[in-house]
């Protein structure tokens, strides 16, 4: 489709969801190379921190210790810290007609930093919680804090630089 016949999203709402930061006890944090999806469709930029959709009715901390067990069988946390504001961004225009059927613009994300307390063996990102959950990552590491925005896919980098300006004090381990 041409651009002058895609359909804006503009009127779109965002989609609400949750971001987390995990920090390990040397001060990394977690992130996780994608499997794919319509909005991951640079494969230099397919590294991100788990992130996922708020159910309804549903608290935004509850959604963010669910997706984080989802996505990694991570459950040994302890919150430190929380991004007073959400944060939001836009899919470009082709992604945001394949991605969530087309209902929505973009993500507007409210972040939490958690302390990882557990040993490395917890995480299993192949059998996400404890294997009744699709897997969406294929490999995952410890990362700087300040190298993540590198790894991120372009259009959710200012997102990114928010959190890493207001969860850069909890790398220090």
């Amino acid at each position: 489709m041409s651009k002058k016949h895609e359909k804006s999203t503009d009127d779109l709402p965002y989609r609400p969801c949750v971001g987390l930061c995990v920090f390990n006890a040397a001060g990394k944090v977690f992130v996780g190379r994608r499997l794919g999806g319509p909005e991951h469709v640079d494969a230099t930029h397919s590294w991100q921190m788990p992130q996922g959709g708020i159910d309804k009715g549903e608290e935004p901390y509850d959604a963010a210790l669910r997706e984080l067990y989802e996505e990694t069988s991570i459950r040994s946390v302890t919150l430190i810290g929380e991004v007073d504001q959400w944060l939001s961004y836009d899919l470009p225009g082709r992604i945001a007609g394949e991605a969530w059927k087309g209902k929505y613009r973009g993500q507007t994300q409210k972040w939490f930093a958690f302390r990882f307390t557990g040993a490395d063996g917890e995480i299993d990102i192949l059998r996400p919680g404890g294997g009744r959950h699709k897997p969406e990552f294929m490999e995952w590491r410890w990362e700087d804090i300040d190298a993540v925005i590198g790894l991120i896919i372009p259009f959710k980098r200012g997102v990114y630089e928010e959190v890493v300006k207001q969860f850069r004090r909890f790398a220090q381990g």
